[in-house]
């Protein structure tokens, strides 16, 4: 969604025609590993997300590594999760989602797209955290996993905020909580997981766009710039705000350091929880 409002937008400011592939599958491996095989132009690009950062130490058996064969070039906004039960649940209160996931190891599920995804390692983490055992039922992409919670196939979902909100408020699923270290603005009545019974638990969802490493430096800097104008209008950043999405503007090394940083971070999390790719 977001990638798409992004080239429209550079297809105005750069007068060049962008079009928008999607490659699912392999919590991103697919796809990624298309850019990392394309000539380093500036005519692919990648739009990524943490589950990059996370596979980097999840999955190191890539036929890629993220800072060896891209170079960054700017992020494009971070939002919280919210976690939803399938509208059958008796209850959708935390407290009561962690006593029957004791009460019955590996008897509760929930969906992701994919290993590695924000989805997955927001189920992870609270697994770690709040010491349960729950099925991850990883998928393709995060539409199917998505419809099979609606559905009622499997029993929960981390999701962002902006993609699920309609759907809470639809009552085709129980909103449970979200991520964030604070309230969400757009859900204020819903609790964060940590006061909701899994004291210091945050997980969120950012994006970004990296290109293939050799691509020149004056290509990467103008795209961040032109990404930057983007990112910076006060419209666009009032209206991802209203649906929970905080726009996210770095120069080049700035985001290249926060991608180093988020490889850091995960790498530890994946080590000490011993995650697994299912």
């Amino acid at each position: 969604m977001f990638g798409r409002i992004l080239a429209q937008r550079l297809q105005e400011a750069l007068g060049q025609s962008f079009v928008v592939e999607n490659r699912p599958g392999a919590g991103s491996i697919i796809g990624t590993d298309v850019v990392a095989k394309s000539a380093p132009d500036g005519y692919t690009l990648l739009v990524m997300s943490n589950t990059h950062t996370v596979n980097e130490s999840l999955i190191p058996n890539k036929p890629f590594q993220l800072m060896r064969d891209f170079v960054g070039v700017a992020p494009i906004n971070a939002s919280d999760l919210v976690l939803v039960a399938r509208s059958g649940l008796p209850s959708a209160q935390m407290g009561d989602l962690l006593r029957a996931a004791k009460a019955k190891p590996d008897g509760m599920t929930y969906a992701s797209s994919g290993p590695g995804t924000p989805y997955h390692m927001a189920g992870e983490l609270l697994k770690a955290m709040a010491g349960v055992k729950i099925v991850h039922v990883p998928y393709k992409g995060s539409a199917q996993a998505r419809t099979d919670v609606l559905g009622g196939q499997v029993d929960m979902m981390f999701d962002a905020i902006p993609t699920m909100v309609e759907q809470v408020k639809a009552g085709k699923v129980k909103a449970v909580a979200t991520t964030g270290r604070t309230r969400s603005a757009i859900m204020p009545d819903l609790p964060t997981l940590s006061e909701a019974g899994v004291p210091g638990y945050e997980a969120t969802i950012w994006l970004g766009v990296m290109a293939p490493k050799g691509t020149p430096a004056a290509i990467v800097n103008r795209l961040n710039a032109e990404i930057s104008k983007i990112t910076s209008n006060p419209e666009l950043r009032r209206q991802w705000g209203a649906q929970g999405s905080a726009a996210l503007t770095m120069g080049v090394d700035e985001f290249t350091k926060y991608l180093n940083d988020d490889i850091t971070k995960w790498s530890n999390l994946v080590k000490s929880a011993g995650i697994k790719v299912d």
